[in-house]
């Protein structure tokens, strides 16, 4: 096979479509679908040293295959990282950058507004194994410097968060984790590659959920994980091939697919998103809107300097609480209800009763997720038809 170089010169969108393309002795337009669990050798002796590193050869598609390189290589390029890991999921790309990296008696500083599965992971998981973990308000870097004042492995944070969609100081807080020793990992999902580079900002590792924006069609489920390649190589690698965190290689196919497209699509549905969060905010029954892109959102000026474009995901609070909210959601005709995100189709979700369930009362309170909340993952239909369907929701909502 002949791998791709990519030219530096190179813009976004034509990197989306070409770089790390490997093509066969066939010379397909379209990357190949390596689906294959094992490879093999000319002969015992190269079996031998690919098993010991002294030749490059693909053993067994858990360690690495053709197809799921393909997606490493061009997501690498896309984010600016050195390396990157494919994963099963974007819940087993965020527990194995965790979990390849700490060790008991360490510490685990995390911000407070996380997806209901990475919570559970801080909060429960990593101290069964001797972690301690700290959760702070993301939005207080006075609350970071103190909880970051002594020795810290890593710290991990969502900006924009779900689902309020607070906006955190990524360089802010990279700066304290660094002095605490800590790695930096960011959840760049609500942003996406398209709008914001958690590298660049100070942090050393991003993850993904593959399944949201980057195939973003609903169809399949895949994660990723970039950083430096040293930290890969020695520490990422090692865990997730030998625990079995691995995404098939049909997945991978279908996220390069996704890849070609992720610009177009993400612009449109921010358009979009800017379109129906100006419908909200003037609309009654609706309590408050948040979208990074308007000038009320309280981390505006923040999200202006970190992110080139205010994203696909708009939260808002209805009147009357969790029955207000699902009469809203079940008056819509057109948009659907789902807990999924950043997907073609629009979707909207209470976290109250499903992605946060979990987490409790108290916690979603401190963290503003009121019963009247809903999250809304706004597609590619066309504006005016997803402001009538929203009008419909306006219209359920209960009249005081």
């Amino acid at each position: 096979m002949s791998e791709n170089k990519t030219p530096s010169t190179w813009r976004p969108a034509t990197r989306l479509l070409h770089a790390g393309l490997e093509r066969t002795e066939f010379g397909e337009t379209s990357e190949a679908v390596f689906l294959t669990s094992g490879f093999v050798y000319d002969n015992a002796e190269q079996a031998a040293k690919t098993f010991t590193g002294e030749v490059e050869h693909y053993q067994y598609s858990r360690f690495a295959n053709p197809t799921v390189t393909a997606l490493e290589r061009r997501l690498a390029d896309l984010e600016g990282a050195e390396a990157c890991v494919a994963t099963s999921t974007g819940m087993g790309a965020v527990s194995s950058a965790l979990l390849s990296h700490v060790k008991a008696g360490e510490r685990v500083v995390a911000s407070r507004a996380l997806f209901g599965s990475c919570h559970w992971i801080v909060a429960n998981l990593l101290p069964r194994y001797g972690v301690e973990t700290v959760f702070v308000d993301g939005s207080d870097l006075n609350a970071w410097g103190e909880a970051l004042s002594k020795p810290t492995a890593a710290v991990l944070l969502e900006s924009p968060s779900n689902p309020m969609l607070d906006v955190l100081d990524i360089r802010a807080i990279a700066d304290l984790a660094h002095k605490a020793g800590a790695l930096v990992v960011v959840d760049n999902v609500f942003a996406s590659p398209i709008y914001q580079k958690p590298l660049e900002l100070g942090a050393d590792v991003v993850v993904y959920s593959c399944t949201k924006h980057i195939d973003g069609q609903g169809r399949v489920l895949g994660g990723a994980v970039l950083g430096p390649k040293e930290w890969i190589t020695e520490t990422l690698q090692p865990f997730t091939r030998n625990t079995g965190n691995a995404l098939s290689p049909f997945n991978a196919w279908v996220m390069l697919k996704g890849l070609e497209t992720l610009s177009l699509r993400v612009d449109a549905m921010t358009r979009n998103a800017a379109a129906v969060a100006d419908y909200l905010a003037q609309a009654p029954g609706i309590v408050s809107v948040r979208y990074p892109g308007r000038k009320d959102h309280p981390q505006y000026e923040l999200a202006q300097r970190q992110m080139s474009g205010g994203g696909s995901l708009v939260a808002f609070e209805v009147a009357g609480g969790q029955e207000g909210a699902f009469a809203f959601m079940n008056a819509l005709q057109l948009i659907a209800i789902s807990n999924n995100l950043g997907d073609a189709r629009s979707l909207v979700t209470h976290p109250a009763t499903t992605t946060h369930m979990k987490i409790g009362p108290e916690e979603r309170a401190r963290l503003g997720i009121s019963d009247g909340a809903i999250r809304f993952s706004v597609g590619l239909e066309d504006s005016a038809d997803l402001i009538e369907d929203l009008a419909r929701g306006v219209a359920a909502l209960p009249r005081s």
